[in-house]
């Protein structure tokens, strides 16, 4: 009899054991699921946040260029007046 009971109190408490693992393995899942879905989200956060890096450094790379472009017409606008004015590179040391 109480070999019986035993038997049945541990295959009760393996049953037990085998529900709490189906449990915990069905919440593993879904935190699996949970993962991959925001790694998807992320990778896609990811690619647009590299095109706009792109554009932007593109848009950079342009008022860059503007500008450089607008610094060299500027000196030659100073070169021709100190010309026309009748300036030195001596007189203005």
């Amino acid at each position: 009899m109480v070999e019986e009971k035993g038997k049945k109190e541990e295959t009760v408490s393996i049953k037990n054991m085998v529900e709490r693992i189906k449990v915990i393995k069905g919440e593993l899942m879904q935190t699996l699921k949970n993962l991959r879905e925001k790694i998807k989200t992320l990778e896609a956060e990811r690619a647009n946040l590299m095109l706009e890096i792109e554009k932007l450094k593109k848009a950079a790379e342009s008022r860059v260029s503007a500008l450089e472009s607008e610094v060299n017409m500027l000196r030659e606008e100073v070169k021709s007046l100190r010309e026309l004015l009748g300036y030195t590179e001596e007189e203005e040391k």
